[in-house]
């Protein structure tokens, strides 16, 4: 595997490879859930010559000005051991300086219909954060698909709604959510949990598995509709309350656009995915369930 450093040296390995690449970006800290993103990433490239290229870069953009950039963890070396024995043929890790010479006063900034809910209230900016530096690793990379965790489900639908209003020609994948034998979602933030804070963490998943069996249940009975949706939405939120948690929302939405379903829809067998959001000590964790 080649580690880089700079744009200089990216562009030239990317050139020297005889097809396009593809891509995986993360922020670094990994896990398995990355690691099986790296995986797909090479089983898509397949028997062709598209080396397999990872980028490691906390990204100040997207982070608010009382979140936690400054003590998010950087864990180079032992990332870069990870993704060479997952099958990565390239490691991109610039520095800010080398990835933003400049302030970066152009910036990507998607509809607000999509980035100002649900993540996007609560954490005002992190789309357009997350969409410039995505739209520049493109750039940067020009790979033919790139590979997305849909743990983060809401950014998965920011980045392939922006590649297509873009027209970029790359193929967005959403890699299947990694979850530990309890069920808990893998992050990165799972190492901020106390021992105790990480036996709790597991209700955050099942209070989305709550809401898909009453979901099911009331496809099944033909009474789902937006007022019952709103009651398992509710439940949820209460249940987390009571425990403890600080929730920030547990909303069903659709999958293809992230807006509440009508009645008609959820009547018609929509497809439908929970979204949930909670604070649990000091560490925010977020997860989603397709229904």
């Amino acid at each position: 595997m080649k580690l880089i450093h700079t744009i200089a040296e990216l562009r030239a390995a990317t050139a020297a490879a005889p097809a396009a690449p593809v891509f995986v970006p993360t922020m670094g800290n990994l896990h398995e859930g990355h690691l099986a993103l790296i995986k797909q990433a090479r089983d898509i490239a397949g028997t062709s010559s598209s080396p397999v290229v990872a980028s490691i870069f906390v990204n100040r953009l997207q982070f608010g000005p009382n979140e936690d950039f400054d003590t998010y963890p950087r864990t180079m070396a032992r990332d870069a051991e990870l993704l060479q024995a997952a099958g990565c043929d390239i490691l991109f890790a610039p520095s800010e300086a080398e990835l933003y010479p400049q302030p970066q006063g152009f910036k990507v900034v998607p509809p607000t219909e999509l980035a100002d809910i649900l993540e996007g209230a609560f954490r005002p900016g992190f789309f357009t954060g997350v969409s410039t530096v995505v739209h520049k690793l493109f750039n940067l990379v020009q790979p033919k698909a790139a590979v997305f965790g849909k743990k983060d489900y809401q950014q998965l639908m920011v980045i392939r709604n922006m590649v297509v209003q873009m027209g970029l020609p790359i193929q967005i994948v959403g890699g299947e959510t990694l979850r530990a034998d309890d069920g808990l979602a893998l992050s990165s933030r799972n190492g901020y949990l106390s021992a105790a804070e990480r036996q709790e963490a597991v209700q955050l998943s099942q209070a989305l598995r709550a809401v898909r069996e009453g979901v099911a249940q009331q496809r099944v009975l033909a009474q789902l509709n937006a007022a019952s949706v709103a009651a398992l939405e509710a439940q949820a939120m209460a249940a987390l309350a009571q425990r403890g948690w600080a929730p920030d929302y547990v909303l069903v939405r659709r999958q293809f656009d992230l807006t509440p379903a009508t009645d008609a829809q959820l009547q018609q067998g929509e497809p439908l995915v929970c979204l949930a959001a909670a604070k649990l000590g000091q560490t925010r964790l977020i997860d989603n369930l397709e229904l």
